[in-house]
């Protein structure tokens, strides 16, 4: 007799054991018909697992995050039920939920086509219409193989072998289709409906590109119509922002295969915007109390032991490298090589903090089928610090890093984020005593800063709590980037030091941080966000002085000349073209502003300025016009607001 407690508090007591769909029809028939699944003390079921002792259940439906990725899990097994039933001879491998919405990877002879896509969202729809039921079935691991090698599904058969023994197997069934799932799924294909198929795309069995090439298909699904057509709208909305196009387009970067996947080549106009971002970087932590750092791209492989990586981190590091019989390795991470230098010298509890900053070029061993321009590469600049402090400092030092984040954020237009506090996981190091010290001081510190944040309950790292903001962007895409960890396990894997008051031997406390993340994903989003259309402070050229005709290249020189000797970043175009080509040339190249000059101009000590948006701000002083962009280049104006 199941007495069952519901999130409101109220307690439903049953006569036997009851299912979840009959747990929601007795709270109510709108509840039973938006239900999808199930939480039992805490763990996720499909609603037509039984529940025969007392528990605390809620009612999980499609309107919680919780829902919705049981709702899209569902329609990447949807979509596998209709590719099979038009394509029998396709092979299932692996579907799951990604960000916005899932994808399933098939061992087909050829590649799906737009119109494939086209008749397997249209059987989807029509399963959908079916209103299959689907039903959960536990079943042995022999069990398991033998159907899924009578099927020809080779390589599920592989899944299930590299499955730990120990571990229950599930498989879902709806109408003739059968998968291997852990679930929990919706209970019938009729509840999902909101859902588009996106793209095709290659993708190696396992991400490994020694493995044969997979057909992957990806696809978004939401709870409603309304919130899909708002999707698909700021997807299209995202390729034409894509950063790659714009980036090539713009004469940005590139990434050369003939050199390697995921290695960035940063190209004149591209490296000076990367210019303009790390001295500003610089010079901000400078002003912060921190003090720069240069080391090595490489060191010995023993370090990588010493500090755990080579033990938990190795299957995304290069291979080491030998020289005079001696192992080296590419660094993944700055970190250990901060530690070096603090252990360089005795320290005192007087020299606590300590905050040093680095811009190190780290590389990282990704699959190739991982890699995505800017965003996923192999060899990237970490904006890398990391503070040495006190148990009794850490709300204060992390406070200053949340100013200093939000600070940098907002200079480069980034106003809105979300943050998230990630508690002591079931696997860490550490006293509970030093745990709970850095956990309130982490919440004083965002308390602190005036910042709302979600609590992932026992999503810290092994070695510490954290906190990470997601910055929104222009089109409200949210974004990692910023991240500040609290860590015990290296300053005790490295055996730091420092003398405290009382003479004794202390380990420091260790913050990681970074604000963009990476130089080159941060630049990604940057583009992005701004759809190359940089604020004149970032923008690799910034004015651009046009002659209407040859007569006028000497004047036009000269304007170059004053402008460039106020600071700012100019060209001139000297080409025998007629001036409507050229401003068309330089709107296309985004540059922020025109200046214009003519025969009166010239007469005038004058230009006529324009801003790439076509807006005629009208004929100017030169000496006005020098003064007032070196201002707006000065104040780091995030929007092209002309206040001459």
């Amino acid at each position: 007799m199941p007495d069952i407690r519901l999130p409101d508090g109220t307690v439903r007591s049953f006569p036997a054991a009851v299912t979840g769909v009959e747990l929601a029809e007795s709270i109510g028939k709108g509840l039973a018909k938006a239900a999808l699944a199930m939480r039992v003390n805490g763990q996720l079921q499909d609603l037509s697992r039984t529940i025969a002792t007392d528990a605390e259940v809620t009612i999980v439906t499609k309107d919680t995050p919780e829902g919705l990725e049981i709702l899209r899990h569902s329609t990447a097994h949807l979509l596998a039920q209709a590719v099979q039933d038009l394509f029998p001879e396709a092979q299932v491998t692996i579907g799951p939920v990604i960000d916005q919405g899932f994808y399933y990877d098939f061992a087909f002879s050829r590649g799906f086509t737009p119109e494939d896509l086209e008749a397997i969202e249209k059987r989807m729809h029509e399963l959908v219409q079916a209103d299959l039921p689907v039903r959960r079935e536990t079943v042995s691991r022999e069990e398991a193989i033998a159907r899924f090698a009578d099927l020809g599904e080779d390589y599920k058969v592989q899944i299930i072998r590299d499955i730990p023994a120990d571990e229950p197997l599930t498989l879902y069934h709806q109408g003739d289709f059968v998968d291997l799932c852990r679930g929990p799924h919706v209970p019938r294909t009729g509840v999902l409906g909101a859902f588009k198929l996106l793209r095709v795309a290659g993708a190696y069995w396992r991400g490994d590109a020694r493995n044969p090439m997979l057909q992957r298909i990806y696809g978004t699904a939401w709870a409603t119509q309304k919130e899909l057509d708002a999707y698909l709208a700021q997807m299209a909305e995202a390729e034409r922002r894509d950063h790659r196009r714009i980036g090539r387009d713009l004469d940005l970067f590139s990434i050369q295969e003939d050199a390697g996947g995921g290695l960035v080549f940063w190209h004149p106009q591209g490296a000076q915007i990367r210019k303009v971002i790390e001295d500003y970087w610089r010079q901000a932590h400078l002003r912060g109390g921190y003090e720069l750092l240069y080391t090595p791209h490489i060191a010995h492989e023993k370090l990588w032991f010493t500090s755990g990586h080579k033990d938990f981190y190795a299957d995304s590091m290069f291979q080491p490298m030998e020289d005079e019989g001696e192992p080296y390795q590419l660094k993944p991470m700055n970190c250990p090589f901060h530690i070096l230098i603090y252990k360089n010298t005795l320290r005192s509890y007087r020299d606590l903090p300590i905050r040093w900053a680095e811009l190190g070029t780290v590389y990282r061993h990704e699959m190739s089928g991982a890699l995505h321009g800017l965003m996923r590469v192999r060899g990237f600049t970490q904006d890398d610090a990391h503070i040495f402090c006190r148990p009794d400092q850490i709300e204060a030092e992390i406070a200053g890093v949340l100013a200093l984040t939000q600070n940098i954020l907002g200079t480069f237009g980034f106003q809105r984020y979300e943050v998230h506090l990630s508690t002591r996981p079931e696997h860490s190091v550490g006293s509970d005593e030093i745990w709970e010290t850095a956990t309130r001081a982490l919440e004083g510190a965002l308390a602190r800063a005036g910042l709302e944040y979600r609590v992932d309950a026992g999503g810290g790292a092994f070695y510490g709590p954290k906190i990470d903001l997601k910055i929104e962007d222009a089109i409200g895409r949210k974004w990692q980037c910023s991240t500040i960890q609290l860590d015990f396990n290296l300053p005790q894997c490295f055996a730091m030091e420092y003398v405290d008051e009382d003479g004794s031997r202390r380990t420091p406390i260790m913050v990681h941080r970074a604000i963009f993340g990476s130089i080159e994903r941060f630049f990604g989003i940057l583009i992005e966000h701004y759809e190359g259309k940089f604020p004149l402070w970032l923008a690799p050229t910034q004015v651009v002085v046009l002659p209407i005709s040859e007569h006028q290249a000497d004047y036009a020189q000269m304007v170059q000349s004053t402008l460039g000797a106020a600071g700012l970043r100019v060209e001139s175009d000297l080409r025998n073209e007629k001036i409507g080509y050229k401003i068309r040339a330089h709107t296309l190249r985004r540059v922020p502003f025109l200046a214009v000059v003519g025969e009166r101009e010239k007469a005038a000590g004058e230009v006529a300025l324009r801003s790439r948006d076509g807006v005629d701000l009208g004929s100017l002083k030169l000496a006005d016009v020098a003064a007032n962009l070196k201002a707006m280049d000065e104040s780091r104006q995030n929007a092209l607001d002309w206040q001459g």
